[in-house]
Order: structure tokens, then C-alpha cells, then sequence
């Protein structure tokens, strides 16, 4: 897609962010320390905390910044840039209480790719931009989020091409501090991250290891490899190809070259996590198990296993963890 004008009457962009997790309280915190026009939808004990104390972060960036924080979504009714984080299964519910906002321009850092459809629905096709977030960060018991790692947000015009909207937003993003990318193909970005990321969540829930620890275990690594192959297949399909982002995103590696090679590719991923003192960095999804919370497996997994069905793709490897942690978060909710 091309030739979409610039948004912001007076190029100051006005932004909102559903959800006061780590990754929207990052991306807000920067924003605001930079002075832009952003507010934070929040509920519960998370926004009382943030509207007292402002978002604490620590780690890659030590601040401490207040926003404006919103509870009740009528009190908006337009918005320049519409960021959704918040959990896949929460999306349903989040984007109806959203339904009376205007945004002209809104993308989503949730994980999987089923997330633009959702957004397109509420916002229209036209308003709707593609986007993964390749940062992380982990909201601690106290409130505070540590900000663990800075690789990347990536924006992206659907299903491809440049605009000066997206180059607008990712210049704002850039400039406050969480390294943004402008991408002319955020099509291959999503399914990129989508492919690793399964390998990766998997193992990372059921080792609960720290990422650089589960990176350089040959057995973990071994079965990475076989569930990014296998993910790697259903893009394939859909005849979307696939990148190596770097860092944790590397599908075009784990599926091109030889299991040994591929293990080694996460090993020295692994080896320079360690390096660079990034020790703490856990999956997000990890997080959430520790901490007895829902896991997003129905619009990740399941969403894996049922399109790999519908493609006729044996996927034996995927369907067992999602199995596996369809169960686990079925016992949590059982308590």
C-alpha cells in the first residue's frame, strides 16, 4: 500500500495504548518522557498504581514518567494512533469497548498473526497497520517494568509497502527511545516472529528457563528447531516468506540450514544474551505461567495446528505442545 498521507493536523501525533502490561507501559513511558501527546488505557489495581506513581521502568532505560491514564475508554472519541497490547484472548473484549473510537491509523504488538483481521474489523482495513514488537520487558511485583531488551518495533504497511504515515509513526517511536523500524514487507515481519516464537514460547514454558539458559541447551534447541520447521511449513503454504530479523527471530536460519547448524544458531544467540548481561530475560508467555496467569494458546497455537490442518500439514511436534500447554493452562484455571 502506498501514498497514505501524514496524520497529525499539526504533525504532534495524538497516541492511546490499550493495556498498562510491559510492553505498553514501555512503549508509553518513552513516549511520554519525550513530551508526546499519549495516554494509557488502564484498569484495575495496574492504573490506580500508574496514576499515582507514574511508570516506573529499569533495566535498558531508568525512569520514572506519568502519563494520562484512562479507564473509561467514552472519555476518548479520536485518536491519530491506536496501539493495542493487550493479551490475545483479552482482544475480543478490548477492541468492543474501543468500538466508538476513531483512530486513523492503528496496529496491534500482540503475538500471532491473527491480530490485523481483528483490527481491521473495528478500525476498517484502511486505518489497520501490520507490526510486531521484537522488544520485551516484564512488569515486576512491586509494579516496576524491567525493560530486558531493545531489538526492535517493527511497522509495516498491509501486506506491503511504504507510507508516510508509517514513516511518520516509526520516527516518533524511534526518537522517544524503543528502536522502531518503517518495513516495506510487515507481512514476512509478522510470520517471521510468528514461526520463532512458537519454538521459542514452547520450550521457554516448559523448561521455565531464562531465554540465554534454554538458547544453549542442545535438547531445547533441538526441539525448537523441529516446531519453527514445522511453522515454517504453514507460511510456506501461504506463500509468505520468511527473514531473519536477528536476535531471537531467526526462522530462515532454523529452517534452511542443518538441525546441528540451526542448534548452534540459538546456542551463540544464547552465548551472547549471557555476554551482553541480559539474564533475566524471560518469555512473556513464561511470565505469565510463573505467576499462575492465562496463557495465549488458543490464537497462537491452536491457531498454528488448525491452519496446518486445513493446509493438510502434519504437524506432530506443534500439536503435542499445544496439547501439552492447553492442558496447563486448563489445571491453572481449575486452580
Amino acid at each position: 500500500m502506498t501514498g497514505v498521507g501524514s496524520l497529525g493536523a499539526e504533525g504532534r501525533l495524538r497516541v492511546v495504548v490499550l493495556g498498562a502490561g510491559a510492553l505498553g507501559s514501555i512503549l508509553a513511558a518513552h513516549l511520554g518522557r519525550a513530551g508526546e501527546d499519549v495516554t494509557l488505557i488502564a484498569r484495575g489495581p495496574r492504573a490506580r498504581l500508574v496514576a499515582e506513581s507514574g511508570i516506573r521502568l529499569k533495566g535498558l532505560a531508568d525512569f520514572r514518567v506519568r502519563v494520562r491514564i484512562v479507564e473509561d475508554v467514552r472519555a476518548l472519541d479520536s485518536c491519530d494512533v491506536f496501539v493495542l497490547t493487550a493479551k490475545t484472548y483479552d482482544t475480543a473484549a478490548a477492541l468492543e469497548g474501543v468500538r466508538g473510537l476513531k483512530a486513523a491509523a492503528a496496529f496491534s504488538v500482540q503475538n500471532g498473526v491473527v491480530k490485523d483481521e481483528q483490527l481491521a474489523k473495528v478500525f476498517g482495513a484502511e486505518h489497520t497497520l501490520g507490526c510486531i514488537a521484537n522488544y520485551s520487558g516484564e512488569v515486576l511485583e512491586d509494579g516496576t517494568v524491567l525493560f530486558s531488551r531493545n531489538e526492535g518495533l517493527y511497522i509495516g504497511e498491509l501486506p506491503e509497502g511504504r507510507s508516510q504515515r508509517v514513516e511518520q509513526i516509526a520516527a516518533m517511536i524511534e526518537a522517544a527511545g524503543v528502536r522502531t523500524f518503517a518495513s516495506d514487507r510487515i507481512l514476512c515481519v509478522e510470520w517471521s516472529k510468528y514461526v520463532s516464537w512458537l519454538g521459542l514460547t514452547a520450550v521457554a514454558v516448559l523448561s521455565r528457563l531464562y531465554t540465554h539458559q534454554l538458547l544453549q541447551d542442545e535438547d531445547l534447541s533441538r526441539l525448537q528447531v523441529a516446531l519453527t520447521r514445522e511453522a515454517a511449513r504453514i507460511a510456506e503454504a501461504l506463500r509468505v516468506p520468511l527473514a531473519d530479523l536477528g536476535g531471537l527471530i531467526i526462522p530462515r536460519t532454523a529452517t534452511q540450514s542443518s538441525p546441528e547448524a540451526a542448534i548452534e544458531s540459538f546456542r551463540r544467540s544464547g552465548a551472547a544474551m549471557e555476554a551482553q548481561g541480559v539474564l533475566q530475560h524471560r518469555m512473556s508467555a513464561l511470565q505469565d505461567a510463573l505467576r499462575g496467569r492465562r496463557l495465549e494458546v488458543e490464537e497462537t497455537f491452536g491457531y498454528a495446528v488448525r491452519k496446518a490442518a486445513e493446509l493438510g500439514i502434519p504437524t506432530p511436534a506443534l500439536e503435542t505442545v499445544y496439547r501439552l500447554l492447553a492442558a496447563i493452562d486448563r489445571h491453572r484455571a481449575a486452580g
